[in-house]
């Protein structure tokens, strides 16, 4: 479905009810659900077979709709987000209480990001808090999807939408994640932004 295919209503009810979406982001091609949604949440575990000990990350498109999910945004956090924020960069924080745990397996920490693609940016825009929790479009243990067509092919019938890209494809590199509490920065997984240039 293209984005200018569904109304905002529609879609915020869809996801108000514990709807999950697929979508393009500028790394990979991903699912998610409102971040107070635990059926959303729940659904998104059982869709992928994935392990409860992995959380959710929360994606925006603009940093701001995404701080009050989160304690505090440390100084080296802060300059990661102004460097690389839209981009393919995921900053771990300590989580604010509107994080559900539900969302980070537990843990006191969330990852947060903003994708640097126009297609989710738009489909943000129509979703009334703006943010989703989310995680790759594909089966735990299985590649992340990359276009359009393996997303439907892997998950049509059990997502209750995929959009389409619009022409902003998935570059296929996963984001790196970097946790930053205090002010140590500490790398958990390389992606494509080298943090140190």
């Amino acid at each position: 479905m293209k984005i200018s295919e569904i109304k905002s209503e529609k879609l915020n009810n869809i996801l108000k009810n514990g709807g999950v979406i697929g979508f393009v982001t500028d790394t990979v091609w991903g699912i998610g659900c409102l971040p107070n949604s635990k059926k959303g949440v729940e659904k998104i575990y059982k869709i992928k077979h994935r392990d409860a000990n992995k959380p959710l990350i929360l994606m925006s498109n603009d940093k701001k709709n995404l701080f009050k999910y989160v304690k505090k945004v440390p100084d080296k956090a802060q300059e990661l987000i102004k460097k690389f924020f839209p981009g393919a960069l995921t900053v771990v924080l300590e989580k604010s209480e509107l994080t559900g745990d539900f969302i980070t397996s537990g843990k006191n920490t969330v990852g947060i990001r903003v994708p640097d693609n126009k297609t989710f940016s738009k489909l943000c825009s129509l979703i009334d808090e703006k943010v989703l929790a989310t995680t790759s479009a594909n089966i735990s243990g299985e590649e992340p999807a990359l276009n359009f067509q393996s997303v439907v092919d892997k998950l049509s019938g059990v997502v209750d939408i995929i959009f389409e890209d619009e022409g902003e494809n998935a570059k296929g590199i996963p984001s790196t994640v970097v946790s930053v509490l205090s002010d140590e920065i500490k790398i958990l997984r390389q992606g494509s932004v080298n943090t140190n240039e």
